[in-house]
């Protein structure tokens, strides 16, 4: 059954810009027990109209937002908090324009609170293990869809002239580990599978050649044959990576039209990441929000 959070639910939680920032000061804090400048018990309260704590002591000051996404951001952080909500009830993403409409911020600035909302989806998954499939798929640029080209003895219908190739890996009922990568050679596919899959897995890939050496890796390894209309055999299939790309790719094109190579990554994080939640029993909101108090290299 699906978990529901609605948006009243939200603002219970949250009703104040101090209620934000409170949340943040616990998750940054909590397993702090001394104050880092004096020494004595970690005991901080707010200063009034500032977005600062102060130590009790020795007058100490910190930031909870400061090297977090929200640094040296003067945009509300409740603004920011619903903005994450908005994220996390969303199947397809949101856009910058829908996050400049619901905040009433310019685009400039709701573009950016997407983009660092986006590296809250950024985490490291287990290796998989049971049965993985394994497919990549190619976004943006005007050529012919790369499995359907004519192939070469190079490029096996899977030349990167102006689409950017991901290569993903899913559990089956499990999770989905998907990485945008230059190429789809053996060079490139052989450590991703070894970094990201378990020796004991059993493997499930199409066609294409660099597959063909993982039964030598040690890995259980079957495929099936689209160039010859082949998607199923036995229990042999990737059609359940093939319909996160179909998600992956309608979602892209329908809310955000557009993603530039250099950010790519980050979409496809974010709709990973929502993908390895969709059994979770607590809100996906309430699994981002804790993320909300990570540092990050400020730029």
């Amino acid at each position: 059954m699906k978990v529901k959070f609605t948006k009243k639910e939200f603002e219970d939680f949250f009703p104040s810009e101090d209620s934000c920032l409170q949340k943040i000061f616990e998750l940054k804090y909590k397993n702090t027990n001394t104050c880092p400048k004096c020494d004595k018990p970690f005991k901080y309260h707010k200063l009034n109209n500032l977005k600062l704590y102060s130590c009790q002591f020795c007058g100490h000051n910190i930031a909870p937002t400061a090297k977090t996404i929200f640094h040296k951001s003067s945009t509300s952080l409740k603004d920011w908090f619903y903005a994450i909500y908005l994220f996390s009830v969303s199947k397809n993403g949101v856009s910058g324009k829908e996050l400049e409409r619901q905040l009433g911020v310019t685009y400039k600035c709701a573009w950016r609170i997407a983009k660092q909302i986006r590296k809250l989806f950024n985490e490291n998954i287990n290796p998989l293990s049971n049965i993985v499939e394994i497919d990549e798929t190619y976004y943006g640029g005007k050529e012919a869809n790369k499995h359907q080209q004519k192939k070469t003895p190079n490029t096996q219908g899977r030349s990167t002239k102006t689409k950017q190739p991901i290569l993903g890996a899913v559990e089956r009922k499990g999770n989905i580990i998907a990485k945008v990568v230059n190429n789809t050679d053996s060079s490139t596919i052989q450590p991703f599978i070894r970094n990201n899959i378990d020796i004991k897995a059993s493997i499930n890939t199409d066609e294409h050649k660099p597959y063909n050496k993982l039964t030598k890796l040690g890995y259980n390894h079957s495929s099936i044959d689209h160039s010859k209309k082949q998607y199923v055999s036995g229990d042999t299939h990737t059609n359940t990576i093939e319909g996160f790309w179909s998600q992956l790719k309608r979602s892209i094109n329908g809310t955000y039209h557009f993603v530039s190579p250099k950010y790519l990554q980050t979409y496809v994080n974010e709709f990973a990441y929502r993908y390895n939640r969709r059994k979770d029993e607590q809100h996906i909101f309430f699994s981002i929000l804790p993320k909300v108090a990570q540092t990050y290299q400020v730029v």
